[in-house]
């Protein structure tokens, strides 16, 4: 059937939109990016395995397909392999042309920044250092730390970067736990000292949407006040009381122009913020129009294998069930759209999100409260003539059920009705 390429725009009251904003990024006036924890903050998880060398490379080749600017490679500080793994992750994405930034996560100590400045040297290229030190009171407490002590370690960790010609970030653990007067000491000392970006860290998963704003525009008022405005703002959150997302939101609309995440959301504790979702909100929101996000899907799937961290069915988008349904009503209504010859309609019209702009494809299924039209369609579209007999004999099997119906199962039903019928 011909697409009659509906406006579904022109069906769709948006709600979101009824008071006209400007778009999220514009508040910083900066380009926004996006920095990818999964190879290191990601495996973290207590629940996940250590990928393969191959696997990283393939993860690592589908984050540069999404767009996405920069990615933390792993802590080389950690030992033999690590240094091995982020040396040849350099290596893969230099004769593979991806066009990310290279990052390594770091300790304030000067091993750790030294066993960055091997692999940038080996390598012959640049390497960010995202140093971080933990910074709030209660971590100062249980580490017997003075901010004396974190100011020196500050300034250690930055000028030895500036030896080895290593960009630096700053990064302060629990920074959404730590005073201001501690913030303002520990910025404008790694600001002095040449850092390129400072990131603040949601480590615990703390924040609310309202806690964000009101840290970004502190950090921004103090770049202002020390004649700082090219220093970068990351955001990096934690999804603890499950705002990981929203936060992320929320940081881009405050200003920060960096927005750290992980496929799926793993990482320690509960996880970090979703990259994913991240990604997929702001494309709706139309923040990223020329972001291909066809290979979000295979990104999270390829995570999810090399880690061993199982996808729910009801993750959005990734999910089994995302485009999925076998609802009488919501099935009908998505048959009949795509009996209309218009996909997009199709994909709208019991969706908030369209499949197809992230290379899915609505899926009709039979089960204990589908429609007859289920039935129909699954045989149709499955190469099978909906004979009324057989759709009925199909619909009583799925009713009899608690569960959605197989292919395998269907086509048994199919067998044994041919069988009774020609008897």
């Amino acid at each position: 059937m011909p697409d009659t390429a509906t406006d579904t725009r022109a069906l769709v009251y948006d709600w979101n939109s009824r008071r006209p904003r400007a778009p999220l990024s514009a508040a910083s006036g900066r380009d926004l990016s996006f920095f990818d924890e999964t190879l290191r903050d990601g495996i973290q998880s207590p629940s996940v395995r250590d990928p393969s060398i191959e696997d990283k490379m393939e993860i690592l080749r589908l984050t540069a397909s999404l767009g996405i600017d920069a990615v933390d490679l792993g802590l080389p500080g950690a030992g033999p392999r690590a240094v091995e793994d982020v040396t040849r992750l350099v290596e893969f994405s230099l004769q593979e042309g991806l066009g990310i930034e290279f990052a390594c996560a770091a300790r304030t100590h000067p091993a750790d920044i030294e066993a960055v400045a091997r692999i940038a040297d080996a390598t012959g290229t640049k390497i960010t250092v995202y140093a971080f030190l933990g910074s709030s009171p209660i971590r100062l407490f249980a580490e017997d730390w003075s901010v004396d002590l974190l100011v020196e370690r500050t300034v250690t960790a930055a000028r030895l970067c500036r030896k080895f010609d290593l960009p630096m970030t700053f990064v302060t653990e629990d920074t959404t736990r730590t005073p201001p007067h501690i913030l303002d000491v520990l910025f404008r000392a790694a600001v002095d000292e040449g850092v390129t970006r400072l990131c603040l860290c949601d480590t615990v998963g703390h924040a609310t949407p309202e806690g964000v704003k009101d840290l970004i525009d502190f950090t921004r008022l103090l770049l202002e006040s020390i004649e700082a405005p090219h220093v970068g703002i990351d955001w990096h959150g934690h999804n603890d009381r499950g705002l990981g997302l929203i936060n992320n939101l929320r940081a881009i609309e405050a200003g920060a122009d960096r927005i750290h995440g992980t496929a799926l959301g793993i990482g320690e504790r509960v996880g970090n913020a979703p990259l994913d979702l991240t990604l997929m909100n702001l494309k709706l929101m139309g923040e990223l129009p020329d972001h291909d996000l066809t290979n979000l899907v295979p990104w999270c799937r390829k995570v999810s294998e090399a880690v061993g961290v199982p996808i729910p069915p009801s993750y959005p988008v990734v999910g089994e069930d995302a485009f999925r349904t076998a609802t009488g009503v919501h099935a009908a209504a998505v048959i009949k759209a795509i009996k209309k010859g218009d996909r997009d309609l199709a994909d709208r019209v019991y969706s908030g999100v369209p499949a197809g702009w992230f290379g899915k494809e609505q899926a009709i299924e039979v089960g204990f409260m589908s429609g007859e039209s289920n039935v129909v369609f699954w045989l149709s579209s499955h190469g099978y003539e909906p004979e009324p007999g057989l759709v009925r004999h199909i619909f009583e099997l799925a009713k009899r059920t608690d569960h959605i119906l197989s292919d395998d199962e269907i086509r048994a039903a199919i067998c044994a009705y041919r069988g009774t019928a020609g008897a």
